[in-house]
């Protein structure tokens, strides 16, 4: 099923939407009980596989009325083993929940991709830990033992990529990155930063995407931010550097707030979609190498819809 695994098309030119948020879509919107906040819990019956395929449905409109490619995590951010476990999953009924993921946006593809509009199939793999809280980092070598297994099974069910979404340290991406090499799978490493524009674990970015670069021997595709409102980094990358010519992507956080106030907060911060399509706007300007736009928490169709006009603008 895989098709762009040895060519990637969003490395070719032209901008590239993603989705939003969908587990704060799920949660606040459509008043979705989600349990660790997973959203692989949704394939477990035919409603809820229903519901995430309309879900994706309106960002593949969205980029099919605009012109742009898409690309799709599969919803198994929380699906690595750890995570299952807390969800009630044996190792079995863990690893068929990663292969439905794939299959089911790769269903999508089969039917709504268009020559104009390329739909990438990306295996989503989160943090073994919190996406807010690095808490006690592995090695590197534990980080790619623990999530070997996840790449192996992406690349067996025919995901084009892997998307490592949320890291909060270098070790934890270090570990991907060589996991996702191990298993031929190209890898975007993304990671997430607080208001000063560094990682969770104090780790300026530039440095991060450099250890990364250096311990991998270049490994990642390319790097993303995702999970920070653009006022939480746009100082760090107008800082320049090499490094920024790896950073590709950018998934921001519909609200300015922090991790810490996120973590705390009993309803959605949605923002203002039009102003975040204008800082969006900006940050293309100023780095034209970006070419992956779209979001993270509390994010959706509305704001996907302004980043993508706004961009096309600066692109």
């Amino acid at each position: 099923m895989s098709k762009y695994r040895n060519e990637l098309p969003q490395l070719d030119g032209g901008l590239f939407l993603t989705d939003g948020g969908m587990e704060t879509t799920f949660v606040f919107h459509d008043g979705i009980d989600l349990p660790h906040f997973s959203s692989v819990v949704m394939l477990r019956d035919e409603a809820g596989r229903r519901h995430v395929r309309e879900y994706y449905e309106r960002f593949i409109s969205l980029a099919r009325e605009q012109g742009y490619g898409i690309v799709l995590e599969t919803p198994t951010w929380r699906a690595s083993s750890d995570w299952g476990e807390r969800l009630g999953y044996s190792p079995e009924g863990l690893a068929e929940a990663n292969r439905a993921a794939v299959a089911l946006v790769g269903e999508l593809r089969e039917r709504l991709e268009t020559p104009a509009t390329s739909i990438v199939v990306s295996g989503c793999i989160g943090p073994r830990g919190d996406g807010y809280d690095p808490g006690e980092a592995m090695t590197a070598a534990a980080a790619e033992a623990y999530h070997a297994g996840q790449a192996e099974i992406f690349a067996a069910a025919g995901a084009d990529m892997i998307g490592a979404m949320t890291m909060t340290n270098v070790p934890e991406a270090v570990g991907i990155a060589r996991a996702a090499a191990k298993a031929g799978l190209p890898v975007a490493i993304s990671f997430t930063v607080e208001t000063d524009g560094r990682l969770p674990t104090g780790d300026e970015l530039g440095e991060a995407i450099e250890a990364v670069d250096r311990e991998t021997g270049g490994a990642p595709a390319y790097f993303m931010i995702n999970c920070a409102h653009p006022t939480h980094f746009a100082e760090t990358l107008a800082a320049g550097g090499d490094w920024t010519r790896r950073l590709l992507g950018l998934r921001a956080n519909a609200s300015k707030q922090s991790h810490a106030e996120l973590d705390a907060a009993t309803e959605l911060d949605a923002g203002d979609p039009a102003e975040l399509g204008a800082e969006y706007r900006e940050l293309l300007r100023r780095h034209p190498q970006v070419r992956i736009v779209g979001g993270c928490c509390g994010t959706d169709h509305r704001h996907i819809e302004s980043i993508g006009r706004a961009c096309a603008a600066a692109a």
